[in-house]
This record gives structure tokens, sequence and C-alpha cells, in this order.
């Protein structure tokens, strides 16, 4: 059966090591990688909580410095609205597509018009 634990891990300022702690059962240690922490822990944590290593399943938490978290936030922020505004978009061109080949344009003119080949053009028309 596996146990889930979270490790948090917090850069050093003055040098780039991470410090990782699980709080769950007090172990704690370093790494250079933060693609590492996981594998760093794993024996520390079964160690501690008396399990099989094999059984632990670690979660990450990184913790960065206020400047950084806000930036990394903002920067979700806009990739999440970039994602739905490319959704909008397709949907928008295949809307467009579809009233163009209700209207009679051929699938060539689609594709001039909207940009792309006529062959994406009769799959914007066709969905």
């Amino acid at each position: 059966m596996m146990a889930t634990f979270t490790v948090t891990a917090e850069r050093g300022s003055s040098s780039p090591v991470w410090v990782l702690e699980c709080a769950q059962v007090g172990a704690v240690s370093q790494t250079k990688r933060l693609d590492h922490a996981a594998e760093e822990m794993r024996e520390a944590i079964a160690y501690q909580a008396k399990i099989d290593p094999a059984e632990v399943e670690i979660i990450i938490k990184p913790i960065l410095p206020s400047a950084v978290a806000e930036l990394k936030t903002h920067a979700d922020l806009l990739k999440q609205q970039a994602e739905e505004t490319k959704k909008e978009a397709s949907d928008a061109h295949h809307k467009l597509a579809s009233e163009m080949k209700k209207q009679g344009f051929s699938v060539r003119e689609i594709g001039i018009i909207l940009g792309v080949s006529y062959q994406r053009a009769a799959q914007l028309a066709a969905r």
C-alpha cells in the first residue's frame, strides 16, 4: 500500500542547494538538483515511517522566494488565458469555415481566406 508524503524544497540564498523537509516524519536532507529531491528523501522517509521505500510516494512542493512566486503566478495565469483564447480562436475559425461552406465557398477559398491549407480548411468546415 502506497503512503504519500509531502516534501518542501527551499533553495538556499547563498548556494544552489535545495533544503528538503518532510514534516510528517521529521526527515531532512538536501540536494543540488530539484529533480533529485524525491529520490534523495525516499529512504529517509521510509526509515522514519518504518515502511518499505517502494511504498513511499513523494510530492515535492518547492518554496519560492516571494518575487519569483509572484512572477510564476502571473506567468501561469497568462498561460491559462492564452490556452482559453486559443480555444476560442479555434472555435471561431470552425464556425467561420462552416458558415463559409454553407454559403458555397470552396475549401480552397476558405483556406486562402483563413490563411490555412485547403486540407485544414476542409477539416475546419467538417467539424
